[in-house]
């Protein structure tokens, strides 16, 4: 029996396919690179990290985190993946560029190859019609349908656009996240929204016998699996070889992120059905496609050797940069992962190439080395607990000498729309170092909200605590579950080096 959530990841924004025997999902992955995370799974339940679709967008100073820019809660968003005629196609569309961006490849391992699109398309979908006609459905509130030319490059001139769907009056989430498809002859759209007088999110169905007919539906479900009052909605739909339909859609999970779930769908009188009796189930049986097939997990320790796929300087997969990271200012090999300043910042929000992995609900912990000979004064490097109200534990270099500090930016209002654009970081504790290394490590509790970090040091005398537990929150200036980071900045002098070494990732055994 498997138990949902089924990724326990910040996987927001989920888009199903499969293709033959094979799962696909790809998610939002905004200001980090490389970007279009694109998932693989047999049965729908684990999933294993498999390609991305880009390294980089427009490669602009704000994507780089060049200066004081940076595109926090922006970058790719909400992609939709289709498979059509042999091709695979991503689209999606940035909020920092205002730009729709197309990609395709025949093999989703890549290469992929981004084709020109002219518009924006809010939370997209892409809609292949049997006659060869291509469509695009998105917005927010009003939902369009818009027909595309047949390379896909923009609107058709002439061709169908209308708005489908509408809702007024909302004041906290008009109907967005579409999801198109074609079943059983009957045109199905699916959207996220929330009930209007709370915020919840909630998963609606629209349907029509055509494109041109109306389309008429309500919410099919309305489910918090009874964690802490938060709506499961936001996804694709996907069938199975044999015939049998499921949903994939995200939950609100706090300051750990959006965390997809699985529920089955089925059909009744031309309409949806979702859940078991309108409801998440908490187990289910997962069906493999391909029996005795193992999906490798989604996070990782990581040794640095830099061998990956016989080939060296290369980073697992399960990684990623805080944005776009700059070429020759890190480096992976020999047991380390190291990286040079190219820039003086604030703070570390504003450092460049900060790698990071995903937290994992409901708890976890993670460890690393760092050695730290190679700052200079006004340097500080470590490990971080990433999102707008960040912690950390790191070294930084006071008067030559370095000293272990334990920082962090406290909230003035916990409302994931009050923003942390001006906070100052706070230092909670410190304590004096000596020799060049330190074992620092990164405690996570995710469970019920909880949402606190704790911090802890080895400097060969044995593990102990610095500072207080941390308190992180889910905000729409970042807009990302909360992410372990390697990072180093400089306030004074560029070009400091600080080395990671042994990064251990223990997941939690709940």
């Amino acid at each position: 029996m498997e138990l949902n959530p089924i990724l326990k990841m910040d996987y927001p924004d989920p888009d199903v396919i499969r293709v033959g025997d094979t799962y696909y999902m790809i998610s939002t992955t905004m200001h980090f690179f490389p970007g279009g995370a694109l998932l693989r799974s047999f049965d729908l339940v684990h999933w294993e990290m498999y390609s991305y679709v880009f390294d980089r967008l427009d490669d602009t100073p704000a994507q780089r985190l060049e200066g004081e820019q940076n595109i926090y809660g922006q970058g790719m968003w909400a992609a939709s993946l289709r498979y059509h005629k042999g091709r695979f196609y991503v689209c999606f569309v940035a909020n920092d560029t205002h730009r729709a961006y197309l990609y395709t490849a025949e093999d989703p391992a890549g290469p992929w190859t981004r084709r020109p699109m002219e518009g924006f398309y809010h939370d997209c979908s892409l809609f292949f019609e049997e006659d060869g006609s291509v469509y695009i459905v998105y917005g927010n509130t009003d939902i369009r349908l818009t027909q595309l030319k047949p390379d896909l490059s923009g609107p058709l001139p002439g061709g169908l656009d209308r708005v489908i769907v509408r809702e007024q009056g909302n004041k906290m989430l008009g109907y967005e996240g579409s999801h198109m498809y074609r079943i059983g002859g009957r045109y199905y759209v699916f959207f996220i929204h929330s009930l209007p007088d709370r915020w919840m999110r909630v998963e609606s169905c629209f349907a029509a016998d055509s494109l041109t007919g109306e389309f008429t539906g309500g919410d099919v479900l309305e489910d918090t699996r009874g964690y802490c009052g938060q709506g499961v909605a936001q996804g694709g739909i996907v069938d199975t070889p044999s015939g049998d339909w499921y949903a994939v859609l995200f939950q609100d999970s706090g300051a750990v992120g959006r965390i997809p779930v699985l529920l089955p769908v089925h059909f009744e009188e031309g309409f949806p059905v979702f859940g078991e009796k309108g409801k998440v189930p908490e187990y289910f049986l997962a069906a493999s496609t391909r029996p005795g097939a193992v999906c490798g997990p989604l996070y990782a320790s990581d040794r640095f050797l830099g061998e990956e796929s016989g080939e060296l300087s290369r980073l697992k997969k399960v990684w990623q940069f805080n944005h776009q990271p700059r070429e020759g200012f890190w480096g992976v090999g020999n047991g380390r992962f190291w990286i040079r300043t190219g820039k003086l910042s604030r703070s570390l929000t504003e450092a460049q190439n900060t790698l990071t992995q995903r937290l994992l609900f409901p708890s976890c912990k993670v460890s690393v080395t760092l050695d730290f000979s190679g700052l200079s004064e006004g340097d500080c490097a470590g490990l971080c607990a990433l999102q707008s109200c960040w912690g950390m534990i790191g070294v930084v270099i006071e008067q030559g000498r370095p000293l272990l500090v334990m920082e962090g930016i406290e909230t003035q209002n916990p409302d994931m729309n009050c923003l942390e654009t001006d906070a100052v970081p706070k230092r909670y504790a410190q304590a004096e170092l000596t020799g060049r290394s330190v074992r620092l490590s990164l405690q996570a509790d995710f469970w019920q909200m909880k949402d606190e970090v704790s911090f802890s040091y080895d400097d060969g005398t044995g593990e102990r605590r610095l500072g207080p537990s941390h308190k992180l929150y889910f905000k729409l200036d970042h807009f990302c579950g909360c992410r372990v980071g390697l990072f180093v900045f400089s306030t004074q002098r560029e070009g400091g080096v600080a080395a990671f070494e042994d990064f251990v990732y223990e997941g939690s055994r709940d």
